[in-house]
């Protein structure tokens, strides 16, 4: 069974940085396409950072040039580096995993940006 499980979620300042962990199980996650989503209260949720079995990178507009996705193929986990971090940013953010038809969500992390 595949198991996607976040970490690293909380309450950070505007302007600090913050770092998301994915820790897969049931998948080895150079073989997927693997994503973080994020959703806030009231909103839809939506694609933040895409990683491809090739290595490609897709990012949203909202928060290109200040987070980062990467890949640990040796731990099997993905990460998810956030950097100057504003209100807007708070939401439950989601690792997601998909190969074909199949796909898997995590339980989500909180993460609050918030003085």
């Amino acid at each position: 069974q595949v198991q996607l499980v976040e970490s690293g979620g909380g309450l950070v300042q505007p302007g600090g940085s913050l770092r998301l962990s994915c820790l897969a199980s049931g998948i080895i996650v150079s073989d997927y396409t693997m994503s973080w989503y994020r959703q806030a209260p009231g909103k839809e949720r939506e694609l933040v950072a895409r990683i491809g079995r090739g290595g490609w990178l897709n990012y949203a507009d909202s928060v290109k040039g200040r987070f980062t996705i990467s890949r640990d193929n040796a731990k099997n986990m993905v990460y998810l580096r956030m950097n100057s971090l504003k209100p807007e940013d708070t939401a439950v953010y989601y690792c997601y995993a998909n190969l074909i038809s199949r796909s898997s969500w995590g339980q989500g992390t909180q993460v609050t940006v918030s003085s």
